[in-house]
């Protein structure tokens, strides 16, 4: 008898270790024939958004395709035409859901972590970089003055020209540091960095 994936939300060990799973691929589906630049899974608590956005990125994802590919073998989406993009795009996947300071000096501390392990994820592609570019790579992988702001910007601008294709960003909790800032007294400060950051990666970035 399959097993139940009680607080389980990657995709790739709940299929590897057969737990039982509702198949949702269709949605990938779903996802390629609306046409949307910019989609939010506004869904209640425990409703299965990580492991969505976490099927996505094993989907998409040009990393390890071949061993990816085998994850969906058995699922809806291993007979739809649309079988041809998996593996196609290189993909970001980021989470705050553990941004929840009592201040926004420790909040701006935690983000500047998160996206330096983010670039650190990726440092591969630093030696296709200019001069220019390299600089501002290392002063946000050492956690150093970076420009955090435009840091999923510029990572996603860096991934873009290393394959030469289009970039998948998937944002996990992205309102989580945003809620706690609200709930702690700093939301202003909180705020300001945030509309940078999401503002400038999510519109007029091709």
């Amino acid at each position: 008898m399959k097993r139940l994936a009680i607080g389980v939300d990657d995709f790739k060990e709940i299929i590897k270790e057969d737990f039982y799973y509702i198949d949702k691929t269709k949605y990938i589906e779903d996802i390629l024939e609306d046409g949307s630049k910019v989609k939010l899974l506004n869904r209640p608590r425990r409703f299965g958004k990580t492991l969505t956005l976490s099927m996505l990125r094993y989907f998409f994802n040009i990393e390890n395709k071949e061993e990816n590919e085998k994850f969906f073998s058995e699922l809806y989406i291993s007979n739809s035409e649309y079988m041809k993009y998996q593996g196609k795009y290189p993909v970001i996947f980021i989470t705050l859901k553990d941004l929840k300071h009592d201040a926004w000096k420790e909040c701006l501390k935690g983000i500047k972590s998160v996206i330096s392990d983010l670039y650190d994820g990726y440092s591969f592609i630093r030696e296709s970089l200019d001069d220019r570019n390299k600089k501002k790579f290392d002063k946000i992988f050492y956690e150093e003055d970076g420009n955090y702001e435009k840091g999923l910007l510029d990572i996603s601008k860096y991934l873009y020209r290393y394959y030469d294709k289009k970039v998948i960003l998937l944002i996990d909790e992205y309102d989580a540091p945003l809620i706690n800032a609200y709930e702690k007294g700093f939301y202003d400060e909180a705020i300001n960095f945030f509309s940078i950051l999401y503002s400038s990666v999510l519109k007029t970035n091709d």
